[in-house]
């Protein structure tokens, strides 16, 4: 089966019972939002929301809520994908095996895009951006946002589809200083495609033409987020997908028109020109703030007859977005492995929002006639992992390797123990400063810039962790409360964090005060610095959450008895990252509570 268009997965998902309708009408302003998370925290249905105020079109949310119903709307195409993936990671099983792998040759055809040469009136009306569903996601949000774009663009050395982009790249519909139907915002992070396409428009001071599309089969929508290497498009990967070929055309103006989405956008981006876009309530769960992006000067707005407006919602994971990493695992499975040689599983942690914690399991294979074992293939390993395209956004990277093939990323309390039974602080902790890190993450000295760290740690058990929090942790002036989060983790509530030479002095005193009993803290590797002790130890959720996107590393690990030998930092006792909120950090993703009593009452009637 290949869907045509959105509606048709629609009426697929409808009749299987992974679908619900709401008629009531809702309002885009935080409202439906709001209900999309509700549905999505409980694993509910896809949501096709038929009357939205403020505009004549249907909008629908929660397609891809559960891996299972991502599983089920790709449910006879998935097995060609994964193949496709396992020929190109292994081209010689495809020579080998011929007639097994037939099957395969008729998925590579469906890649092909088809360019077809019709009347564009005979397909869509042509609308403003006003007449769009304006979403707002969160109340702090600066505007409308569309959070399920295919943004397509073209190489301008080498214009047309063989070497075009097509990402998702969230756009600012209003607010802030969009001239409403003229303007929209255009923002992208680090290691995308589509800034070295506007990189070379600026060099030969040329427009830079964009096409976002809305909707059409949900094959379309993931391949915009699928990793694919750079020069591949991703209109082939979306016609696999899907078991048919993307058809596209262009209008008169040149821009590329998906004839199979249900809105289409268009415009250019002037050579340096940018606006302020944001705040936008974000996947690390907090907003992403304002800052100047490319501004995308509006050509037409198309939409077909009975368009069907996607969105979803992003905040603290794990929402929606999960299920796509979930999917796109599903689809690529060892391919990370067999890209950076040595290394037996990636694990980018989606609870501590994705790029700030990755976990990694590698191979020792350097020095095996040396019986003291101790982390060197590693580091090649992971200053690998960290020049690999978007894993190279990862903040804090631990990784260790398991001769005995006992434990797995997966498990993320085993693994953590297994580290920390065997980290040796002194040797085992390596630091990039002043360097990048994800857009999104405002832990570090501004946008883009931080620092990164690897915890690298290998050979025989040399603690066992403590359970119980010691005695010296408990009932001082200097901690107000403290619990343990896991063997061998602490957290320690002090007073809030007021700036960096108040930390250092805290530190100091700290330092002091524990440098005595740091052998009776042999088996308490790691103390986390919160605001608040009882949030943090409640879960493993939250601890990652906290832990690992309120963090610079280079600000804010401390140790006791740290000193530097020849520029390596180390530390004799415990290891302390101070995960309390800073003054430059962005604020929480919170929601009105006005809203969500007036979503609780709706709800109620569809048993939710």
């Amino acid at each position: 089966m290949s869907y045509k268009n959105l509606e048709d997965c629609l009426n697929d998902l409808k009749q299987n019972g992974h679908l619900i309708e709401l008629n009531e009408e809702v309002d885009p302003e935080v409202e439906m939002a709001s209900i999309h998370l509700r549905v999505h925290e409980s694993g509910g249905p896809a949501i096709l929301f038929n009357k939205v105020k403020g505009s004549r079109f249907r909008a629908v949310s929660n397609i891809f809520g559960t891996l299972e119903r991502s599983k089920f709307i790709f449910r006879n195409s998935l097995h060609d994908v994964q193949k496709l993936v396992e020929l190109r990671n292994d081209p010689m099983k495809a020579l080998k095996q011929p007639f097994k792998n037939l099957s395969s040759g008729m998925a590579a055809f469906n890649a092909l895009p088809l360019k077809k040469n019709v009347n564009l009136q005979n397909y869509f009306d042509e609308i403003k951006i006003e007449d769009l569903p304006l979403i707002k996601h969160w109340p702090m949000d600066g505007g409308a946002f569309v959070t399920l774009p295919q943004v397509y663009t073209e190489d301008p050395d080498h214009p047309g589809v063989n070497s075009s982009n097509l990402g998702m790249y969230r756009i600012q519909l209003t607010g802030n200083d969009y001239i409403l139907n003229e303007e929209i915002g255009l923002h992208y992070q680090l290691h995308r495609g589509i800034g070295i396409h506007q990189q070379k428009a600026e060099v030969k001071n040329i427009p830079f033409k964009v096409s976002t599309f809305v909707g059409g089969p949900p094959a379309h929508s993931v391949a915009a987020v699928m990793p694919l290497p750079e020069g591949l498009s991703e209109l082939l990967f979306a016609g696999v997908l899907n078991k048919r070929r993307f058809r596209y055309a262009y209008d008169e103006e040149g821009y590329c028109i998906s004839l199979d989405a249900d809105f289409v956008i268009t415009g250019e981006v002037q050579p340096g020109a940018v606006k302020p876009e944001g705040p936008f309530g974000d996947h690390l769960g907090y907003y992403s703030l304002t800052h100047p992006f490319p501004v995308m000067k509006v050509k037409k707005v198309y939409a077909k007859k009975n368009a069907i407006w996607p969105f979803t919602v992003v905040g603290r994971p794990p929402q929606e977005d999960t299920s796509f990493g979930q999917l796109i695992h599903e689809i690529t499975g060892d391919a990370i492995p067999k890209e950076v040689p040595g290394i037996k599983e990636v694990h980018a942690v989606d609870a501590a929002g994705v790029h700030p914690l990755l976990l990694a399991i590698g191979t020792e294979r350097y020095t095996p006639f040396i019986q003291t074992r101790q982390p060197s293939e590693l580091l090649t390993q992971a200053s690998r992992i960290l020049g690999t395209g978007q894993l190279s956004l990862a903040k804090y990277l631990f990784i260790t390797a398991d001769d005995s093939n006992r434990i797995s990323t997966s498990n993320i309390p085993e693994f953590f123990q297994f580290i920390l039974k065997r980290i040796n602080p002194e040797r085992d902790i390596h630091f990039f400063t002043n360097t990048t890190i994800d857009t999104l993450d405002y832990s570090g000295t501004g946008l883009n810039t931080g620092s990164k760290v690897i915890f690298a740690a290998y050979g025989e058990e040399i603690r066992s962790l403590d359970n119980e929090l010691p005695e010296i942790l408990k009932n001082n002036q200097l901690i107000t409360s403290a619990k343990m989060i896991m063997p061998g983790i602490a957290a320690v509530e002090t007073k809030p964090y007021s700036g960096e030479s108040d930390t250092a002095s805290e530190i100091q005193q700290l330092n002091d005060f524990l440098k005595d009993s740091i052998n009776t803290l042999s088996n308490l590797p790691l103390i986390v610095l919160c605001d608040d002790v009882n949030f943090i130890s409640e879960s493993l959720n939250n601890f990652l959450w906290v832990c690992f996107t309120r963090s610079n590393p280079s600000h804010d690990i401390h140790g006791i008895g740290s000193y530097y030998s020849h520029k390596h930092w180390s530390a004799k006792g415990p290891v302390i990252i101070d995960a309390r909120i800073k003054p430059h950090h962005a604020p929480v993703l919170e929601k009105d509570p006005v809203i969500e009593e007036r979503v609780s009452k709706l709800l109620k009637n569809y048993g939710i």
